[in-house]
């Protein structure tokens, strides 16, 4: 039997294929971020690889290996940098809120140290206030004023003018020490002033505090009246040195002394 041999010769790859093979092998690379900057005359000769018909390799130089170790060291600083300023924004954000909060607490601090300060001002001007005992009123008998119906010949107080039922009041702060009926002077007040004088208010028809209590500058202590030795209504009002009857002082002069105009 005869056998025929197969005709026809066995060719290299043209230039056109190996070359295209070559670009080939290259983009793959840089698709796959190995080479992503490699400049283009590092491949602007011939590859020298053995052509195997395989996807031809590509052996980097150390220039290029060195070009991305430097990209990457780049990148990294840049990265660091980057982290740097936002924390040092972070902080100086932080550092500014901080120093509002401590700013807005010593304001409200320093207010409400303002609005005790105000408050105690005025509650030491209302205890160190006086007032007159019968508001818009006058003095119809004088102190020291003679007659035969004071047991001691002399009157030893005022007389306020008042109809009876006329709010009697406090004419300062102080403690209520007598609270009650006392013969001549009827249904009668003695308060003990905070500057350690006593004031009396006498003949009234009835009583709001009672012994041991504290009265404020204008505090209603009771009502006018005419109880006890009298021939009408009106409010006896006495300023003395010590609570004992003897010890009177003019009660217009103490008023006065006080910044009450009567």
């Amino acid at each position: 039997m005869a056998f025929t041999r197969a005709t026809g010769k066995h060719r290299r790859p043209s230039r056109t294929k190996r070359t295209s093979s070559r670009t080939v092998g290259v983009a793959t690379l840089a698709t796959t971020g190995v080479i992503g900057t490699l400049a283009a005359p590092a491949f602007a000769g011939p590859s020298t690889a053995k052509q195997t018909g395989l996807t031809q390799a590509v052996t980097m130089g150390d220039s290029v290996a060195d070009q991305i170790d430097a990209q990457a060291h780049a990148q990294r600083q840049a990265a660091e940098e980057a982290a740097a300023r936002q924390a040092a924004e972070e902080a100086a954000k932080k550092r500014a809120a901080e120093q509002k909060a401590r700013a807005e607490a010593k304001a409200k601090a320093e207010r409400a140290a303002e609005e005790r300060a105000a408050r105690e001002a005025e509650r030491k001007r209302l205890l160190n206030s006086f007032v007159s005992p019968i508001s818009d009123s006058y003095v119809s008998t004088g102190y020291k004023a003679g007659g035969s119906v004071w047991s001691s010949g002399s009157h030893t107080g005022v007389d306020f003018h008042a109809a009876s039922g006329t709010t009697v009041r406090a004419v300062g702060a102080g403690t209520v020490v007598e609270a009650g009926f006392e013969g001549s002077y009827g249904n009668q007040v003695v308060i003990k002033m905070n500057d350690g004088t006593y004031t009396q208010y006498a003949h009234m028809s009835s009583l709001s505090v009672s012994v041991g209590q504290s009265v404020t500058p204008g505090q209603q202590i009771g009502l006018s009246g005419a109880t006890g030795n009298v021939t009408g209504a009106h409010l006896h009002f006495e300023a003395r040195t010590s609570q004992e009857y003897g010890s009177d002082m003019d009660p217009v002069a103490y008023l006065r002394s006080h910044g009450v105009n009567v």
